[in-house]
């Protein structure tokens, strides 16, 4: 059982305290329906050696060092193949490195130089499997809950957390709609790749700001195009062969959405193009990636004909 104790105390005292007492209910529920890869992943995490890490580096990277033996090492390298694909990262325990498809952290250097985190309860929705969580606490935060709905990502984050139980940062197994109306608890709040998946984006986008305390911070990244304040592109079908893209807007009008939602101080502090080098197969992820979504003459197109990933950061207050 994972225990949510230790967030309830934590949130005592906060606007957040009625719902964390409601967590560990909600949690065993979802978990009593489980999946049905979930024995399999638990048995990667009872595989886990018993390690302690006497060096932490949340600020740089992802790095946990202790001394380990070769046998221990493979054990750990083993035990966390058990939990591929990993998507989100990289992270390096203990002498494995954890080779993700992105390069996680080159998108949290492009970010994190924008963001005060220092002392902020912060909430991660679409975490994944929490690297940016972790990356977040490196930068100051007072605690991050993260929230996806993915058990696989949820498994990857237990084994993480085996090895820095004392931190402050828990992922729950939720999408936001399990999140209460008006909840207005969170300093800071991020929605990293997720509002293109969503049908509707305004409506996320009042739904992030609700989770936001009067004054907060909303950090926003999604896929974008160029254009003016009117050009949205809509996917016929697939974009990069997803089919659940439902909206591209242009950077202006992603900042005119920000505002009809209500926020002000709406700023894009990043625009990258996504290249083969941040996202791509690897040993720990397996399967298709960036470079098989886009067009083989022209990788500025993808496959369906449309402009390749471009990615852009927006940082707004509530």
């Amino acid at each position: 059982m994972i225990d949510l104790a230790p967030l309830a105390r934590h949130l005592v005292g906060t606007p957040l305290a009625n719902w964390a007492n409601s967590l560990q209910a909600r949690l065993d529920g979802k978990m009593a329906k489980g999946h049905g890869d979930l024995q399999r992943w638990q048995g990667a995490l009872d595989a886990l050696p018993a390690l302690e890490a006497s060096e932490i580096d949340l600020v740089h990277g992802f790095t946990l060092n202790n001394d380990c033996d070769l046998e221990t090492r493979a054990a750990l390298r083993e035990a966390l193949m058990g939990l591929s694909p990993w998507r989100k990262g990289p992270f390096d325990l203990f002498g494995v490195h954890v080779d993700t498809e992105w390069r996680s952290d080159w998108k949290w250097s492009r970010v994190a130089p924008h963001l005060n985190l220092t002392g902020k309860r912060v909430l991660d929705v679409g975490c994944g499997n929490g690297y940016y969580q972790w990356r977040m606490l490196g930068a100051g935060a007072d605690s991050v809950i993260g929230i996806d709905p993915n058990w696989l990502f949820f498994c990857q984050f237990q084994a993480i957390q085996r090895y820095l139980p004392a931190l402050r940062a828990w992922h729950l197994p939720f999408a936001l709609e399990d999140l209460p109306a008006n909840l207005e608890g969170f300093d800071t709040v991020f929605s990293m790749g997720v509002l293109y998946h969503r049908r509707s984006p305004i409506d996320h986008l009042m739904a992030l700001k609700d989770c936001l305390v009067k004054g907060g911070e909303l950090v926003l990244e999604t896929l974008v195009i160029v254009g003016d304040a009117q050009q949205v592109l809509v996917p016929e079908d697939r974009y990069a062969q997803m089919r659940n893209v439902w909206f591209l807007p242009s950077v202006p009008a992603l900042e005119l959405w920000l505002r009809r939602a209500g926020f002000s101080d709406v700023r894009c502090v990043d625009v990258s193009t996504t290249s083969l080098d941040e996202q791509r197969s690897t040993d720990w992820m397996r399967y298709q990636s960036l470079a098989d979504f886009l067009d083989p003459a022209d990788p500025s197109k993808t496959l369906e004909g449309l402009p390749a990933p471009m990615r852009a950061v927006i940082v707004a207050r509530k």
